[in-house]
């Protein structure tokens, strides 16, 4: 696979690449079917900012989804991308060289890093006339079930939320990491026998009481363990994956591609998720780390519209697990992109990101 997209000449020549880019952006509050709850706390909104590169007649679109523990806001990305001066650059397609540019402006906000990448992916592809799968040498139909999440909830919001997604779905997630583990899984199984996933979202602080619960667990058909203690305590993580007759996978413990080979022999796996790694870039990057590293790989997400969702669909055709269910989750999504077939999630066929509004969005500065 190509570490970097190759531009064809004949999409070269197609564009004055001595235009400027230019970078607005929208305020836009998801709002969720269900209330959703992980161990923590609870939420019935998302707020995310969309942003919109134009660029030479073609609009590229990105999306920064603000989940409260990621600590970025709608206020602190539009305040990061004001600083944000794409004019210097003249070819949308000089990914790498502009993001160094865009990581160097400010430590963290990645969630508004990942917006800018998207959106540049989604103009670079447009030039080329080519979906990001394609770019990159993959398979879209070569791509693991994704989950559909429950959330921590009565048992009769748990079974009504479980009954949803029969037929639709091939595996689910469950959110655990408290006193009501083994209740939500009894609850679920009451409905269905589908395999599952369990994201414990650092909730477990014992690793003997951890091990004991992931033993219960495995005898009920989950396939997977997400963090399973705190992000911190890689010590103890990495006893209990070694123990662990499940593969265990690591979310809050890592963020970037400086992070990968730390999290060999700790974790069975990765979780790479586009709003804390700054977008595809580093994504694609730390996929080729990870696997070079003999781990695992899954590609997750935060509440999102179907814009970062049809992004990250372009980059993880032959990752081991998914949980791409995010723009799922809402109920005024305001993008038209990858789609649920058979319980995948199937990139578009369209350049770039795949994707196209489908409300009127006013973009500003």
């Amino acid at each position: 696979m190509p570490s970097m997209p190759l531009f064809s000449q004949r999409s070269k020549k197609q564009f004055n690449t001595s235009g400027k880019m230019k970078l607005s952006w929208t305020p836009y509050d998801l709002q969720l079917n269900h209330t959703f709850t992980i161990s923590g706390f609870s939420r019935t909104t998302t707020p995310v900012v969309l942003i919109k590169i134009g660029y030479d007649g073609l609009e590229g679109y990105g999306e920064a989804s603000l989940p409260p523990y990621l600590g970025e806001t709608q206020a602190s990305v539009i305040e990061f991308l004001k600083k944000t001066d794409l004019s210097g650059f003249t070819d949308p397609g000089h990914i790498e060289e502009i993001m160094v540019y865009v990581d160097g402006i400010a430590g963290g906000n990645t969630a508004a890093k990942a917006a800018v990448d998207i959106a540049l992916h989604d103009l670079a592809g447009k030039m080329e006339g080519a979906p990001w799968y394609k770019i990159y040498g993959l398979d879209k139909y070569n791509v693991p079930d994704t989950t559909f999440t429950i959330g921590i909830d009565s048992d009769e919001v748990v079974r009504e939320k479980t009954r949803e997604a029969l037929g639709r779905f091939n595996i689910l997630k469950v959110k655990v990491g408290g006193a009501d583990d083994k209740r939500m899984i009894e609850a679920i199984r009451s409905v269905t026998d589908l395999p599952l996933a369990v994201d414990a979202n650092q909730g477990w602080k014992d690793r003997h009481q951890a091990l004991d619960m992931i033993l219960w667990l495995k005898e009920k058909g989950v396939v997977m363990v997400e963090q399973p203690m705190p992000k911190q305590d890689l010590d103890n993580i990495a006893r209990l994956t070694e123990e662990s007759p499940l593969p265990v996978f690591a979310d809050e413990s890592i963020q970037r591609l400086s992070d990968v080979e730390r999290m060999k022999g700790v974790f069975s796996g990765i979780n790479i998720k586009l709003m804390k790694c700054t977008g595809m870039h580093e994504a694609w990057k730390m996929r080729k780390l990870a696997y070079g590293l003999g781990m695992k790989v899954m590609m997750g997400c935060m509440t999102e519209t179907s814009c970062a969702i049809s992004a990250a669909a372009q980059l993880y055709a032959g990752m081991d697990f998914a949980d791409l269910d995010g723009a799922l989750l809402i109920g005024n999504d305001c993008f038209k992109g990858a789609t649920l077939e058979n319980g995948k999630i199937i990139a578009s066929d369209q350049p770039g990101i795949g994707v196209k509004p489908v409300k009127e969005l006013t973009f500003g500065r």
